[in-house]
């Protein structure tokens, strides 16, 4: 079913406006840094200039004298004070615990790791305070990366550790090596993908504010998952959680950084506990490239094996994840999702890979949209392109060769998950169809002949969405929920409130959200609003928004409290029309009997009744009010999946690639807002492309980050993207209420792979191998010429 066949069914799958933009695009919006609140002082944090060194002694006194400064903070002062940040992924066998506290304490691991923090009367002078702080650092030896980190003879960055690697896991079935002994063709690869940083419009920050009377903490957070973070203040805090209340603003951007938690929030309570005042604290740019969670930076080496006809034998392969100088808040869990999803959309029989956790003097490793998965994609879309390579097979019929049928769904992967749903031949031709219209194949042939080089990509990806299982995550080693709550109430005069802990963050969820509670109810949208963002009248949602969960998890738990307030209403409206329930109709704010003109009731009478004059018709054996609560929590992940056709053209003389044209077919089950639905795959896609041709956070060999401005970082700008063309279908989840899928990460997992898989098809008679991102212009330029030259030319 297609986009077009759901847009006249109702609400849902219409192409409904943002009901948010109006507010934002006028500068109505109140981000972090808009708020002030009574009393509030600003906080900055000192933060190491040293990859690895020891702390020797740190002399504050001068930073205290300084008129406007209130208090400054160390690490020792949070030793009795504060657990340790916490790691809610526990995945590895024999976890070490993290030793890491809000401020560093001995050691400092990272540049940028927190040193102090001053509070003072505003930003300027706890700027200039921090200048007045003399820490006497001893510098240790540096592991500035994976490989220095795995040698013999590795400075360890924890003494009570036995090498930097903090871990190691395998899952398999099958009998590999019998697979690739057998196998027509075998193909081995060593692949990497980068360090990149998510840089979201918005820095991080809080405004932490603890009542000494009440010993009660408020807390304004921009974040992602409000419940997790009240959550995990109170475990590092260690005060009970009915003490803290977690509030969240408009959100400029979270790409999953504002997911994770950092230890400034921790700071700025205590602070505030100490001076008995509300504190501001604020990331700047260069904080938010060296102190925000960094993410992808894995190494991948690879074996798959084929049979003659390119059916996919055997895949084996190893994941080494650079994990930088601590575990973050989801530990190793980016890089295990990697390693759980290397199959991809394929059926491989016999499977063997290893995920192995290294420590190095870099930031921490963190949530970024994708969370693991553009890095698993890249590697099957490059695996198999090569076997077609190898044995000289159309790569699409590869691919075909080894999807399942929508028969064999649900389809066990062998690794950890099972697909619920998919036609992904459909989505495939859906994306050949729509590149034939736009006559790719002629406009590669006439830049041939004119000497150009211009190649065609393909990438096919699956995507982990409604994050939510709560039983699975946790046998798997997560410490958090994932389950969804909604509470849906109707008022005195019919009007709508759904509150939600989803979190909006400019992806439209409250949009999205108000269709599918609108329709259930059968009220205008205007009729509904949908309250979200803070702990104390908001439900708990354990997992928050990220994982591309709002619309599928938000939404199908919205969906379900709202049937069973509708259920109600026709209880009510039945004894007050005097009719069976199960004979009415709801629409329009009103429930009407089925066959009998005129003869309705709105649901501002219900209201009344309900609230104000029980005489007027309540039943007796119903309760008063007009509210109903609805827990979720799946028994899978819902599977949404997509191809992505990249064109791109290749500058041999300068290694320059430029990316023509661009396609994604996409599934995502039922589809709330088409317009959404394409701004998410848009603005994924974007992070994806930069992802393959420009992002990288480079560091030394003294592990100094050198990349830490927008003039070193690049980003690709509107002259380098392309227009995307999006096509759509919709094969709805089976046990999600309303069929919903994720897709807010889809158009960021297939990018890489597609661009890489068009730069290859351009430098085809080269027999340049792309495998690594960014496909920078240096190393294609290299590649280049190795080819031509005769030597080896992987890119």
């Amino acid at each position: 079913m297609a986009v077009e066949d759901v847009v006249d069914s109702g609400l849902v799958g219409a192409r409904v406006p943002r009901l948010e933009d109006p507010r934002l695009l006028v500068g109505r919006g109140q981000y972090l840094d808009d708020m002030v609140v009574p009393g509030m002082l600003e906080a900055a944090v000192l933060r190491s200039p040293f990859a690895h060194a020891r702390i020797v002694s740190i002399d504050a006194s001068a930073a205290r004298e300084l008129p406007g400064v209130f208090d400054v903070l160390v690490g020792e002062d949070l030793v009795d004070l504060v657990e340790p940040q916490p790691v809610i992924y526990r995945l590895l066998p024999d976890q070490p615990e993290n030793p890491v506290r809000a401020l560093a304490v001995d050691r400092v691991r990272w540049v940028g790791q927190p040193v102090a923090a001053v509070v003072a009367t505003d930003r300027y002078v706890a700027e200039d305070a921090l200048a007045l702080i003399d820490v006497d650092y001893d510098p240790l030896p540096v592991v500035p990366d994976l490989a220095a980190a795995l040698a013999a003879d590795a400075p360890k960055l924890y003494d009570e550790l036995d090498s930097n690697v903090v871990g190691s896991m395998g899952f398999g079935e099958g009998d590999v090596d019998g697979a690739i002994a057998g196998a027509a063709a075998v193909v081995r690869e060593r692949l990497r993908l980068a360090r990149i940083a998510g840089l979201p419009l918005e820095t991080r920050g809080c405004i932490a504010s603890w009542d000494r009377y009440t010993d009660a903490l408020d807390v304004w957070l921009s974040t992602q998952s409000p419940n997790l973070a009240r959550d995990l203040l109170g475990e590092t805090l260690r005060i009970p959680i009915h003490r803290i209340r977690v509030r969240v603003p408009d959100v400029g951007g979270g790409f999953g950084n504002k997911f994770d938690f950092y230890g400034e929030e921790i700071v700025a309570a205590i602070l505030s506990r100490r001076t008995g005042r509300p504190v501001k604290l604020i990331e700047d740019r260069i904080e938010s490239f060296t102190a925000t969670s960094q993410s992808r930076d894995v190494e991948i080496d690879v074996t798959i094996a084929a049979a003659d006809d390119g059916a996919i034998l055997a895949l084996r392969a190893d994941v080494v994840c650079v994990l930088g100088g601590a575990m973050g808040t989801v530990g190793v869990g980016p890089a295990w999702l990697t390693t759980t999803m290397l199959t991809g959309p394929y059926r491989i029989p016999a499977v063997d890979v290893r995920l192995t956790g290294v420590l190095t003097n870099r930031a921490p490793m963190g949530s970024y949209r994708g969370w693991g998965q553009p890095e698993a994609n890249f590697v099957y879309e490059r695996m198999v392109e090569l076997v077609a390579r190898e044995l000289k097979l159309d790569r699409n019929a590869v691919r075909r060769r080894n999807f399942p049928a929508p028969d064999d769904f649900p389809f066990p992967t062998g690794v950890v998950f099972t697909y619920d749903s998919g036609r992904y031949d459909d989505c495939l031709d859906l994306c050949l169809d729509r590149i034939a219209e736009r006559g790719w194949a002629a406009r590669q042939e006439q830049a041939r002949a004119e000497g150009r080089s211009v190649g065609i990509g393909y990438s096919f990806h699956v995507e982990a969405t409604a994050f939510g299982p709560s039983r699975i995550l946790n046998l798997v080693g997560l410490q958090h929920s994932g389950f969804d709550e909604a509470v849906v109430r109707m008022d005195s005069t019919g009007r709508v409130t759904a509150f939600t802990g989803q979190a909006p963050m400019g992806q439209g969820i409250e949009t999205a959200l108000t269709q599918i509670t609108a329709q259930t109810m059968g009220v205008p949208l205007e009729d509904v609003t949908v309250e979200w963002g803070d702990t104390t009248s908001c439900p708990y949602t354990g997992y928050g928004t990220g994982a591309s969960r709002g619309a599928a998890m938000g939404g199908g738990t919205l969906m379900r409290a709202a049937e069973q307030l509708v259920s109600k209403l026709k209880r009510i409206a039945a004894h007050m029309l005097e009719a069976a329930p199960e004979d009415l109709d709801v629409a329009d704010g009103k429930i009407s009997v089925r066959g009998v003109p005129g003869r309705s009731i709105s649901y501002a009478e219900i209201g009344r009744a309900a609230y104000r004059r029980l005489l007027d018709g309540m039943p007796e054996d119903e309760d008063a009010t007009l509210e109903a609560r609805y827990v979720f929590d799946p028994e899978n992940l819902a599977w949404s999946y997509g191809c992505t056709g990249a064109l791109v053209e290749v500058d041999r003389e300068t290694g320059v690639t430029r990316i023509l044209d661009y396609v994604v077919a996409h599934d995502c089950g039922t589809v709330i807002n088409p317009t959404i639905v394409d701004g998410q795959i848009h603005g994924g896609a974007a992070q994806g492309i930069g992802e393959a041709l420009y992002e990288e956070l480079v560091y030394d060999d003294q592990a100094q980050l050198t990349t830490t401005t927008f003039a070193d970082y690049l980003l690709p700008t509107f002259g380098e993207l392309p227009r995307f063309s999006l096509a759509h279908q919709s094969t709805p989840a089976p046990h999600i209420p309303g069929g919903m899928k994720g897709m807010g990460e889809a158009g960021t997992i297939g990018a890489p792979a597609a661009v890489a898989n068009a730069v290859d098809d351009a430098l085809a008679d080269l027999g340049v191998t792309i495998a690594a991102v960014p496909i920078t212009p240096p190393r294609l330029l290299a590649a280049i010429r190795s080819a031509g030259a005769g030597r080896p030319q992987e890119a």
